[in-house]
């Protein structure tokens, strides 16, 4: 039991670092309608330059958090000024295609500046396990399954309560009509980048304190991706507990079945969980009327 109880746990915390990345991806889906495939790339940028401020002499992480959330909605809404905007009218293949090229380019600015070798992160919580009914989970864990679940409540309130969370769903749900009622679009999307930086920036924060930092932490992106289709790409909250499923299956089949089945785990209950509902746990179904 205790054996399962640590396959789970483990789960959930790489589970986290899938649904903190599977967000990233749904907000900009949900606000534009297209996928990101740079949101790895600038989780790397971000905790490379987090890595950076990190340096500064006598700079508590309490000042380095809101710190690094700032340059990572400065990061966000840069992207979407210079690349993204640009491209409104243009086909959604393009669209699509700038961000693999903004991939590219991110990760080479990255290596040019920081280089290939691994570095060590500080780590502000220390290094000791903290015991919870049997279990060790270390801080950097800690962080990371609490940062999502806090991202959650937080993105649950402002789809609700919000006026522009309101009307980032009706720019979702119909960007013509948004725009025939007066929403700003080009704000709304300026926003969903925003915030999609900093969920990469908890991610990428997530990740530094558990491992070390390298560019290969640009792969998480392909890693969570498939947290956002079984989640459902228009659902946010959807991405987190999808990665958090993903995260435990992978575990599960890894410590009972063999390492070489843990890759394939999470591709596997997709493909299962998409034949039943193709549009995800969480999405929603799109009903044409003809």
């Amino acid at each position: 039991m205790s054996y399962f109880l640590n396959l789970v746990t483990s789960g959930l915390v790489i589970g986290a670092l899938y649904g903190l990345v599977a967000m990233g991806f749904a907000i900009v889906y949900r606000a534009t309608g297209m996928v990101n495939f740079a949101q790895g790339e600038v989780m790397m940028l971000i905790a490379y330059t987090a890595f950076s401020l990190t340096t500064i002499p006598g700079l508590p992480f309490v000042l380095l958090l809101p710190l690094i959330l700032a340059v990572s909605v400065l990061i966000g809404l840069l992207i979407e000024r210079v690349f993204i905007r640009p491209m409104l009218g243009e086909p959604m293949f393009s669209r699509v295609m700038v961000t693999i090229g903004l991939a590219v380019v991110i990760r080479s600015l990255v290596i040019l500046v920081w280089g290939v070798e691994p570095t060590a992160f500080a780590r502000p919580f220390g290094n000791d396990p903290l015991r919870f009914a049997g279990l060790a989970l270390y801080p950097g864990q800690v962080f990371a399954l609490v940062s999502l679940a806090l991202l959650c409540v937080l993105m649950a309130a402002f789809f609700r309560r919000s006026r522009v969370g309101i009307a980032m769903r009706a720019t979702a749900h119909n960007e013509t009509t948004a725009l025939l009622m007066g929403i700003d679009v080009e704000r709304i999307g300026g926003i969903a980048w925003a915030l999609s930086a900093v969920f990469a920036a908890f991610a990428g924060l997530s990740f530094c304190l558990m491992f070390s930092l390298e560019p290969e932490i640009s792969q998480m992106g392909l890693r969570g991706f498939p947290a956002t289709i079984l989640g459902g790409l228009d659902s946010v909250i959807g991405g987190a507990f999808g990665g958090l499923i993903i995260g435990v299956a992978e575990n599960l089949a890894g410590g009972y079945l063999g390492r070489g089945l843990k890759e394939i785990a999470g591709f596997v209950l997709i493909v299962l969980v998409l034949m039943v509902r193709p549009y995800g746990l969480f999405g929603q179904r799109e009903i044409e009327r003809v």
